[in-house]
């Protein structure tokens, strides 16, 4: 069951990625502010969003993983 966290966490993260080098945002001027906008219009479906997401998978899994 860990292992499924795991892998979707680096899914997440590299998934997250790509979607921050290669979506266009509507506010900003240069990529570090459209995907900060884009965090903050559309959430976990920016690629920021997507990014942190496995992020946060990955560190669960380490402490489930110590834990255990």
């Amino acid at each position: 069951m860990l292992i499924i966290l795991l892998i979707f966490g680096v899914v997440l993260t590299v998934w997250g990625l790509y979607r921050m080098r290669t979506d266009d945002g509507l506010f900003g001027k240069n990529r570090k502010t459209k995907n900060i906008f884009n965090l903050i219009l559309m959430g976990q479906a920016s690629g920021l969003g997507q990014f942190l997401s496995g992020v946060l998978c990955m560190i669960i899994w380490i402490i489930s993983f110590f834990i255990k």
